[in-house]
């Protein structure tokens, strides 16, 4: 699509002989690459860990301000919605972690953005019980500041960023080693010794007679020599500020108006419209469930072992197993990607039918596997629209989980206020999801459509 051989870390040589030879760049798929990989874990770890335990506080919430659900429900979804849309606060360092992970690897992609995006199952099960430990011991306040502090790590993970260097395979023959340096003989060293000694004395008598003629005589030339050179630096700098307006101003009009041009790219577009309406029905189960078990007065059993702490553990082999298996060269990632969104649709359903802690459990292992396919998510987007476009497209899916995790859970408490039941707040968000992946079909039958037509009419003409 957009990809090129400097994008993906690979150069030709410049020996003639071997041009048709690509040489692998050393930090893709090996090297400081797992480091990116490392840093991105623990982003996840951080951030999205985070978010997703937010149903701990929402049960204190509820508790202790006696609102309606849909009204409290919209601290946890301005918090994920305002990380997600507007990019503020752990958004700015969200982004570029997946991203740079994209950049660093190319042909463990998917594995790479699996392994990395673990973090958020492991981070969910990690802040689940410190948020719960903390708000019995410290209360919920106390336990926000606590984890406020906790997230200052991410300074370390950004630290851990660099973007990938230039890279051109082989070596240049004509460049030397600056550490090698040449061999001498000691006759060498000795004769070069005597020579030095003997040019300092004679330079020593020399300059004694010459330096007040020097000083005393200075020619016009050289004084016009100067004014030049002091006119070529202004030229210089003036030159050298050009080029920079001129860059900046071409960098903006490329990411301004390539980022309008992924519109025009239909499936990008319907994969747009899935994100919206996809995101909500991950999120929802993460900030009603606490809620949902003690409606159903399951709260013993779940003390043992959180349901949301069940999606967070199966959450994690999910997105491993999703990226080993779409990494494969005999599986296409959209079959994954596909099954995977059909499973969750399926477990959302499901889900208001269960009214037992086995049953849940069962249920929410079901949508913490399937929901493992957010680590095929970057892949699938630089499929659509090649890896320059990468960092617009990703925003622009992440601003539309953003507003899907805004409006979702929200609705679900607003359902529930309504009808006294969270049932109904599942069976929508079901539906919806379903709109969404009816997007992402569209394209593919309409290309089918045509390659049956061109089929026909090629048929017909023979």
């Amino acid at each position: 699509m957009y990809t090129s051989h400097e994008d993906i870390g690979y150069d030709f040589e410049d020996d003639p002989k071997d041009k048709k030879t690509l040489k692998p760049h050393p930090d893709i798929d090996r090297g400081w690459a797992w480091m990116m990989v490392l840093s991105s874990f623990f982003v996840h770890i951080l951030i999205m860990g985070s978010q997703m335990a937010l149903g701990v506080l929402n049960v204190e919430w509820l508790e202790e301000f006696h609102q309606s659900r849909g009204l409290t429900a919209w601290v946890s979804s301005l918090s994920m919605g305002i990380t997600l849309i507007v990019g503020l606060g752990s958004g700015m360092a969200y982004l570029p972690a997946v991203v740079m992970v994209g950049k660093y690897f190319q042909k463990r992609r998917a594995l790479a953005q699996g392994l990395s995006t673990t973090g958020t199952g492991f981070g969910t099960f990690l802040m689940t019980l410190l948020l719960k430990y903390l708000c019995a011991e410290y209360g919920w306040r106390n336990a926000m500041f606590i984890q406020g502090a906790v997230s200052l790590n991410l300074c370390v993970c950004g630290a851990l960023m660099r973007p990938l260097s230039p890279w051109k395979g082989g070596n240049n023959p004509g460049r030397k080693d600056p550490r090698v340096l040449p061999e001498l003989s000691t006759d060498s060293v000795k004769s070069n010794g005597q020579l030095g000694r003997t040019e300092e004395r004679d330079a020593g008598l020399g300059n004694e007679d010459t330096l007040c003629d020097l000083q005393a005589q200075e020619c016009p030339d050289q004084a016009r020599h100067r004014k030049n050179m002091c006119a070529l630096r202004v030229l210089k700098m003036v030159s050298q500020l050009t080029v920079r307006v001129r860059k900046g101003f071409s960098d903006w009009y490329l990411g301004y108006f390539g980022t309008a041009s992924l519109f025009t790219n239909r499936m990008f577009v319907a994969f747009i419209f899935w994100a919206l309406f996809a995101y909500s029905s991950f999120v929802i189960p993460f900030i009603h469930l606490p809620e949902i078990v003690n409606l159903y007065n399951l709260s013993e059993q779940n003390d043992v072992f959180p349901l949301t702490s069940i999606i967070a553990i199966v959450h994690i082999f999910g997105k491993v197993i999703l990226g080993i298996v779409a990494d494969l060269p005999c599986i296409s990632i959209w079959n994954v990607f596909l099954m995977a969104n059909f499973t969750l649709v399926v477990s959302i359903f499901i889900l208001p039918l269960m009214h037992t802690y086995a049953g849940l459990a069962v249920i929410c292992a079901l949508i913490g596997f399937s929901s493992g396919y957010f680590s095929l998510m970057p892949v699938v987007t630089e499929d659509l629209v090649g890896i320059e476009h990468l960092a617009n497209a990703y925003g622009i899916i992440i601003c539309a989980n953003g507003i899907s995790a805004l409006l979702g859970p929200p609705f679900a408490g607003w359902i529930y206020d309504i009808t006294q039941k969270y049932d109904f707040s599942f069976y929508i968000c079901g539906l919806l999801y379903m709109v969404g992946i009816l997007f992402l079909l569209i394209q593919p039958c309409i290309r089918i459509i045509e390659q049956s037509r061109r089929k026909y009419m090629d048929g017909a003409h023979v």
